[in-house]
């Protein structure tokens, strides 16, 4: 059986083969946390309560609809509608109705949807008896209304938040995501060991397709937002997403950016559609499925399909993915990182997993939050992805995060939080329903936010990891092949099992700090990180947010003022002209002296009482980083290797 570079099969595949689902090794990060335990919608509902617009420039952008009367815009835009919803088997879509079936009957559009898949044509079913009356772009006080009214579980919170729940799901299900391989994709994403990308063929997804088509047009109505990813007006992706709860449609709202009303009006057939299904589950003997859930991306038809979970977040994380393949096919790079400004212009990239301190330290009220999650870098500079923020809010407080606890308001979207059952105050610290509580609120709730999201080149690349083996030091300035190195990596450490008082740290790589959201090979996001810090003059830095003196358990964890002395100093560019030795092993340069930083901490060994252990913490921590590694040593770019070997030799050496 031939194979390409990325270990795919390029033999043609029988569609009645059968496929054992690759487990993924570990390497996705899963935010599911533990299945929720009620039985019944009744039960989780209980387990709930606890008792006793910024605009996008247009830049003059002539639109389909520019020189046509407003009736025949509206026909046009429900017609763009109505053949994003067309079904395989009837060739055709729905008769798409503009409004709340409670209300006043608009204008109809029914219009033929030629694929090219052949399937039979049904000419008279009761699906073309019915109208599907959707409701397009409403504001958060109208989804507010459809939510309270027809969604259990939700409710207006004490500070006007609008409370819901996900059902089952209450996190990402990365095992059950997947992307259809095709000419095209077998060769540019990456595939097999390592990689998130799970396959599927081309009749599956639309066979899915079709589920999730069939189940929207079964309704009584939809919800439907045409919205903009990446605030770059320049490569600015339009997406539409059509789901059948209130609460997604709020949460796209949030999270996506928002139109102006001209922009709305010119907003034409969009690059990109989300069909969210996901009250409806996905047929198990459907091939490639192996349980009820299924996201489904298909990059050639530039469409998505949710079956079987409700979970907002596969929607924001799905257009990541798709962000993750566009934007690198324009030469621009998509990151997982937190980006803030400061008055003078300096831009710094923040990356780190959960626990490691990104959104603390990208919140600075001494700069402007670009973003939170997830940017591009092109040759205009820095832009953000998203028109919003999507945080965690498991014991949230307003001395902790003032600004995430003040975003919680009218228009915010409170999901699987606890509160009491009569003044309908949220219990942050309460974990009855999950841990991945989360808020999505739009960015300009956020008082020090740059609106628009976009800003000039970084000159500051920062790395965070919670060393929980304390061996790193709390800060290093990295060269641009160490800055690939450990970006490749993604390093944090956590601490498994605490509650059974097991002390030993669990270190955690996640490429490109967000594997679970990248298409292509690592390397390949790495060597253009490379080359535009190259380019722009940034400098690459590892921050330590984690321990000292010891592991956990017998060191301490760094202070968060010396962290943020630590970033101040990067911020001001004071560091850049300390002084530096280097650390045995990993090769690192760390400074003599940060003003506000006690010296003796900034070598690790220096902390640790003893020597011995020391030395094998770390020799054990390098053995990690290396045993990591191999997963991304047999990739090549160009006709050699030199690259890859260029970025190993920036690793630990021992």
């Amino acid at each position: 059986m031939a194979a390409n570079g990325n270990g795919v099969s390029t033999t043609p595949k029988s569609p009645l083969a059968r496929i054992q689902t690759q487990k993924n090794g570990g390497i996705c990060h899963d935010d599911s946390g533990k299945p929720v335990k009620a039985q019944t919608i009744d039960e989780l509902h209980s387990l709930q309560k606890k008792r006793s617009a910024p605009t996008t420039p247009l830049d003059g952008v002539q639109g389909t609809f520019a020189t046509i009367s407003e009736d025949e815009r509206q026909r046009q835009q429900l017609q763009s509608i109505s053949a994003s919803l067309a079904s395989l088997t009837r060739g055709t879509g729905p008769k798409v109705v503009r409004g709340d079936p409670a209300g006043k009957v608009q204008s109809v559009s029914h219009v033929a949807h030629h694929h090219h898949i052949e399937a039979p044509t049904i000419s008279v079913s009761d699906s073309s008896l019915k109208f599907t009356h959707v409701l397009y772009n409403l504001s958060p006080a109208e989804l507010y209304e459809q939510a309270i009214k027809y969604e259990k579980g939700s409710f207006i919170t004490s500070i006007g938040a609008l409370a819901t729940l996900s059902g089952a799901k209450t996190g990402r299900s990365p095992r059950d995501k997947r992307v259809v391989i095709d000419d095209t994709t077998q060769d540019e994403l990456w595939w097999g060991k390592g990689s998130p990308n799970i396959e599927m063929d081309e009749h599956t997804f639309m066979v899915n397709r079709e589920r999730a088509v069939d189940y929207l047009n079964s309704l009584d109505k939809v919800f439907v937002n045409d919205q903009f990813l990446n605030w770059d007006p320049q490569n600015r992706i339009k997406v539409r997403i059509v789901s059948a709860r209130a609460y997604h449609s709020l949460f796209m709202h949030n999270m996506c950016i928002r139109p102006t009303p001209e922009e709305l009006e010119n907003f034409g057939t969009p690059d990109f559609t989300i069909y969210n299904a996901g009250q409806f589950p996905c047929n198990r003997y459907t091939h490639y499925m192996t349980s009820s859930t299924s996201i489904d991306l298909n990059l050639a038809r530039r469409e998505m399909v949710i079956l079987g979970t409700q979970y907002a977040g596969e929607m924001k994380k799905g257009l990541f993915s798709v962000m993750h393949y566009l934007m690198p096919m324009r030469q621009i790079l998509s990151l997982h990182s937190g980006c803030n400004m400061g008055k003078d212009g300096d831009v710094a990239l923040f990356f780190g997993l959960s626990g490691t301190g990104k959104t603390t330290l990208s919140t600075d009220h001494n700069r402007y939050l670009i973003g939170d999650d997830e940017h591009c870098w092109s040759d205009n500079g820095v832009s953000n992805i998203e028109g919003g923020c999507y945080a965690k809010c498991i014991d949230l407080s307003r001395e902790k995060e003032p600004d995430i606890w003040n975003a919680i308001k009218f228009g915010t979207v409170l999901e699987n939080v606890v509160f009491d059952e009569h003044t309908r105050e949220v219990v942050y610290g309460d974990k009855s329903v999950t841990e991945n509580t989360r808020a999505a609120y739009p960015i300009e709730y956020i008082p020090n936010a740059k609106i628009p999201c976009v800003g000039p080149h970084p000159k500051n690349v920062i790395l965070l990891a919670c060393d929980a083996f304390g061996v790193l030091p709390p800060v290093s300035k990295l060269s641009l092949a160490q800055t690939m190195y450990h970006f490749i990596s993604g390093y944090t450490a956590l601490v498994a099992g605490t509650e059974d008082g097991i002390k030993e740290p669990t270190a955690t790589f996640s490429a490109c700090f967000g594997a679970a959201f990248i298409m292509l090979h690592p390397t390949k996001y790495a060597a253009m990180l490379a080359e535009k810090m190259l380019k722009h003059g940034a400098t690459g830095w590892l921050v330590n947010t984690g321990w000292s003196g010891g592991s956990y358990g017998s060191g301490n964890r760094i202070k968060l003022p010396y962290t943020r002395k630590i970033i101040d100093a990067i911020h001001s560019g004071s560091l850049l002209n300390a002084t530096y030795h280097k650390t045995e092993v990993f090769g690192l340069d760390i400074p003599t002296e940060i003003e506000g930083v006690p010296s003796e901490i900034l070598h690790p060994e220096n902390t640790w009482a003893d020597k011995k252990a020391y030395k094998e913490t770390l020799l054990k921590l390098a053995g990690l980083f290396k045993k990591n590694f191999e997963t991304f040593t047999n990739y090549k770019i160009g006709k050699d290797n030199k690259l890859t070997e260029e970025i190993l030799a920036a690793g630990p050496n021992f």
